[in-house]
């Protein structure tokens, strides 16, 4: 007959607090009671004078302890401004570093293109930009639409047939508009696209 093991199941093991490798452990749970204790010690100060709350109970701790603490103190205390500013009614703008934008950058990529290939490197998403914008003239200048006619030549795949796709609809769509200015200078690029690229 075939031994079922699930009748004799042992109890688990029971962890020796005495051995040397679990000495480790019991480092670990003191040093978390201790830094539980210095958290609470430090979010929630005994009406002391501020600045010197921080201080207490640190100096037990490891300097990667601090360094923790210390993050957290500092999330603790931005939460706590935005709620005051959020209930005095203040609302912080968010400013984002000012950078070159995506306009910018694809024009920078077609003239690095254009006048130093072996620094230039393919990045389809200004190619898309450029794609994007080929018959905008605001956004493309005629100077730099010239260029990009060149990069044109050597589109290939599925954008040159999605731009000749535009292009032709644009085409199309001048026929309706006759007196726009706007259309039909959009729709004098198309042509010099299709022919391009046809």
């Amino acid at each position: 007959m075939a031994k079922n093991k699930s009748l004799k199941s042992k109890p688990p093991k029971r962890k020796n607090l005495c051995a040397a490798e679990d000495s480790g452990e019991i480092m670990d749970s003191k040093v978390n009671a201790k830094r539980k204790k210095v958290d609470v010690d430090i979010l929630e100060p005994p009406s002391c004078p501020e600045g010197t709350a921080e201080l207490e109970g640190l100096e037990d701790l490891s300097p990667e302890e601090k360094r923790v603490l210390e993050r957290k103190l500092k999330k603790v205390r931005k939460k706590e401004e935005k709620k005051r500013l959020k209930e005095e009614g203040v609302t912080l703008q968010k400013t984002n570093p000012p950078g070159p934008s995506a306009e910018q950058q694809a024009l920078d990529y077609l003239t690095c293109w254009a006048e130093n290939r072996s620094q230039w490197k393919f990045q389809k998403t200004r190619q898309t930009w450029l794609l994007q914008h080929i018959f905008d003239s605001e956004k493309i200048p005629d100077e730099k639409y010239s260029v990009l006619l060149q990069y044109l030549e050597g589109l290939r795949g599925s954008g040159r047939d999605t731009t000749v796709q535009k292009a032709l609809s644009l085409v199309e769509e001048s026929g309706k508009a006759p007196e726009d200015i706007v259309v039909q200078q959009r729709a004098h690029r198309a042509r010099e696209v299709i022919q391009l690229l046809s």
